[in-house]
């Protein structure tokens, strides 16, 4: 292998609606995404394992996201995994993993209000 990449993607559900955050001119958006897997245990009987992934969107990716997706909806994503190390109010060095999304597609779109009808009327004039 000549070159080794850092490509990750998942399609699952949202687990909250993404709102666009600005910190220092730099728009984005934190979210987590479920993903499901089924499988039989040892006795046979189907379980099914739900995993949580932390996930951020930069920019264009950030403002239409939160456009076009609410929780519930199911998404597909594309990015690369990035790890992080922090200290924690108690001053504890904490670690932890998220994906930074290149690329997505919204699955199911965001539900949209019903649109207000449109009346139109039409003027009939006589002819002479």
């Amino acid at each position: 292998m000549s070159t080794l990449r850092n490509k990750v993607t998942l399609v699952g559900r949202l687990g909250m609606t993404p709102v666009v955050q600005t910190a220092k001119d730099y728009k984005f958006t934190r979210f987590r995404i479920a993903t499901n897997e089924r499988f039989k245990n040892k006795k046979g009987e189907w379980t099914e394992n739900t995993q949580w992934h932390n996930v951020v969107a930069w920019g264009r990716n950030a403002e239409n996201l939160s456009r076009l997706a609410e929780k519930g909806s199911e998404i597909m994503i594309e990015g690369k995994l990035s790890n992080y190390a922090y200290e924690s109010k108690d001053g504890e060095r904490r670690f932890t993993t998220e994906i930074e999304t290149s690329e997505f597609r919204v699955i199911t779109p965001r539900t949209l209000p019903p649109a207000e009808p449109i009346e139109t009327s039409r003027k009939t004039t006589k002819s002479k």
